[in-house]
C-alpha cells in the first residue's frame, strides 16, 4: 500500500530537514546579490550582512497554496461583507475625513473606495501581517518554484525601496545608488523592523514592494513615505494607486444584468480575462444582455457563484473602467465585486 502525505505531513518532514545556517548560504542568493550590487552598487557586505539575518518561513508556502481567492464567491463574499467591517468604514472615514477629501480633490477617489480596499486589505490597519517581509520575499523567491519569478523580482524591489527610504542598514550614502532623490533620513527605521503579510504585501493598503516604489507617496509631506504608521501616507498612496491605474471619477463599477439566454451562452463569455473591457453595453445588449448602463461603455461580463449546488445558481454582471481599475489592485473578479459592495455599503451610512 502507497503512503499518503497531506500537506501537514509534508511541511513536518521539511521542517525536520537540515536547513542551512541562514540566507546568506542559500545557493540562490549569490545571483540576487550580483545583480543587485550590478545594478544599483549595493554594498556586497552589507547586502550580505542581511542575508544572514533572514529566516526561511516553511509556512508561508503552506498559505500560499491556498489564498482566498479560490473560493466561490458566496463564500468569499463572507469573508468582507460584515456589519462590523462595514460600520469600522464609516468610522474610518469620518475619523480621517480631512484625508479623504483631500485625496478625492487631488486623485478623484472617493473615500467609500479608499476605505473598501484598507478595510478588505487590512480591516483599517488592524491586521496588516506579522511576517517580516525579509523573511516572506526570501521564502517565496528562493524556495517557492512556482512563483519564484515573481517573488525574487519582488525581493530585489524590497532592497532597493530599503535604499531609496534610507532603512537601515542601507541608510549610508555608500551602502547603494539611489535611483530617487529621497532626502528621507529613514527616521530610524530598519530592514528587520518591517512587517508584512505573508506574501511580502505592506502597509495599511498592502502594497508590494515594487507597488510601494512606484506608487506610495509622502501625503503629508513629512519627508517620508510611511504606509505603515501613517494614515494620511496610506490614504493618499491607495488613491494615487488607483488614479494612475485610471480610475474615473463618478465611472460607474458594476451592473447586475440579466440574460436572455435565448440570444447568448453566458458561460461562453463570461470570465475570460481581467482586461480593459472592449466591447459595448450596445453589443452586450445586441447579445441578450439587459443592461441600463450608456449604450457606448465598455464593459465585460462576469459570473458569481451563488450556491454549492449541481449545477449552482449564477449571477452575472458587468464590470466597467473602474471595475478593471479595481483589479489592478488584486487581479481577482471576486476581489473587485468585494471592495464594490463593501464601498456601496459604506457609503449608504456616511
Amino acid at each position: 500500500m502507497k503512503r499518503k502525505f497531506t500537506v501537514a505531513t509534508t511541511l513536518i518532514l521539511i521542517s525536520c530537514l537540515p536547513l542551512k545556517a541562514d540566507y546568506s548560504e542559500h545557493e540562490k542568493v549569490g545571483a540576487v546579490v550580483d545583480e543587485l550590487v550590478s545594478e544599483y552598487s549595493f554594498d556586497r557586505t552589507t547586502l550580505m550582512s542581511v542575508f544572514k539575518e533572514i529566516k526561511h518561513r516553511p509556512d508561508i508556502i503552506e498559505i500560499m497554496d491556498r489564498p482566498a481567492e479560490t473560493k466561490p464567491w458566496f463564500e468569499y463574499r463572507d469573508i468582507f461583507m460584515q456589519r462590523k467591517r462595514i460600520n469600522d468604514g464609516v468610522r474610518f472615514i469620518r475619523k480621517h475625513r480631512e484625508d479623504m477629501d483631500r485625496a478625492f480633490e487631488e486623485y478623484q477617489v472617493p473615500a467609500h473606495i479608499i476605505a473598501a480596499v484598507i478595510g478588505i486589505e487590512t480591516n483599517y490597519g488592524g491586521n496588516m501581517g506579522s511576517y517580516r517581509v525579509m523573511d516572506a520575499l526570501a521564502t517565496l523567491g528562493l524556495d517557492y518554484p512556482r512563483r519564484e519569478k515573481l517573488f525574487r523580482r519582488e525581493l530585489k524591489q524590497f532592497f532597493v525601496l530599503a535604499c531609496e527610504e534610507r532603512i537601515k542598514p542601507f541608510d549610508a550614502d555608500d551602502a547603494c545608488e539611489r535611483e530617487l532623490n529621497n532626502l528621507s533620513s529613514g527616521q530610524g527605521r530598519s530592514i528587520e523592523d518591517l512587517k508584512g503579510s505573508y506574501a511580502g504585501a505592506m502597509g495599511y493598503g498592502q502594497f508590494i514592494p515594487s507597488s510601494f516604489r512606484h506608487f506610495a507617496i509622502d501625503f503629508d509631506e513629512d519627508g517620508i513615505r510611511d504606509i505603515w504608521s501613517n494614515i494620511s501616507d496610506a490614504i493618499g498612496s491607495v488613491a494615487n494607486y488607483f488614479a494612475e491605474h485610471k480610475w474615473t471619477k463618478d465611472g460607474e463599477i458594476m451592473e447586475l444584468v440579466e440574460i436572455d439566454s435565448s440570444k447568448i451562452s453566458p458561460d461562453e463569455h463570461a470570465n475570460l480575462k481581467l482586461e480593459t473591457p472592449l466591447m459595448t453595453v450596445a453589443e452586450w445588449q445586441a447579445l441578450g444582455i439587459k443592461s441600463s448602463a450608456p449604450s457606448t461603455q465598455t464593459a465585460a461580463l462576469f459570473a458569481y457563484r451563488l450556491n454549492d449546488k449541481d449545477p449552482p445558481k449564477l449571477q452575472y454582471m458587468l464590470g466597467f473602467n473602474n471595475f478593471y481599475s479595481i483589479t489592478r489592485y488584486n487581479p481577482s473578479r471576486l476581489y473587485a465585486r468585494a471592495v464594490y459592495e463593501l464601498a456601496e455599503e459604506i457609503k449608504k451610512k456616511l
